[in-house]
């Protein structure tokens, strides 16, 4: 089964159930935010947010050109958000806060059909309840992430005495809060079992608090950090 959706193409990835604040300035995502506002009571006011594999996703301004250019390339993978809070400013953007909702596979990609972007996109199943092997799995990745979150921010003891005990929902907040690349996170988010994406998780945490004990830093690829930011 296949929907339409409005895509908002961003640096990042969102996860199911994690909050997703955005401030909202470009004309084109004005439009979208209005037209969301005004669906009818009880029409679902969700978009799909999906990170930028490749390219710039700016609108160019009249007489400036934008760096970078060229058409955008998008990941197969995204998740809606869904619009939970809406604050007009005065000079007519908004802050927006949404929630992660569901996962969606990109099939098409409308380009030209209005001022911002749409697709055809179909959803990915989501696992209910949980096996032992699960559960097991869930119980090491508490653990090994609360050593990286010590390692990471030494004192806050409260972030990981309130890890969710739901293995899925555990395995978005992980790939969500563990300073990863956009990569490694595109990956979790388009891995469709909890179990896989838990083992997955376990080799990307040792890795990460093993680089953390050697040199007390998180790597960072250069080619991230040559990349442009993206304005929302």
């Amino acid at each position: 089964m296949t929907a339409r959706l409005p895509v908002f193409p961003l640096a990042t990835v969102l996860f199911p159930g994690l909050v997703l604040p955005l401030h909202i300035f470009e004309e084109r995502y004005r439009t979208l935010v209005r037209d969301l506002v005004g669906r009818p009571e009880g029409a679902p006011r969700e978009f799909g947010v999906v990170a930028i594999r490749s390219g710039w996703e700016v609108a160019p301004d009249a007489g400036r050109a934008v760096p970078g250019g060229g058409e955008v390339v998008l990941h197969e993978v995204g998740c809606t958000a869904e619009l939970r809070q809406v604050t007009e400013l005065d000079d007519g953007g908004f802050n927006i806060v949404t929630v992660g909702r569901r996962r969606f596979r990109v099939v098409d990609v409308e380009r030209d059909a209005g001022p911002y972007l749409t697709a055809e996109v179909e959803w990915l199943p989501e696992p209910a309840g949980a096996d032992e092997v699960t559960e097991l799995l869930a119980a090491r990745v508490i653990a090994v992430f609360r050593q990286y979150l010590g390692l990471v921010r030494p004192g806050e003891q409260e972030v990981s005495e309130q890890l969710p005990e739901d293995p899925t929902v555990l395995s978005h907040l992980v790939a969500a809060t563990a300073a990863l690349t956009v990569t490694d996170r595109q990956r979790l988010l388009a891995i469709d079992d909890t179990a896989a994406r838990l083992r997955a998780e376990l080799r990307l945490l040792n890795r990460e608090a093993a680089l953390l004990r050697q040199v007390r830093a998180v790597p960072v690829p250069l080619s991230e950090l040559a990349s442009p930011p993206v304005p929302n």
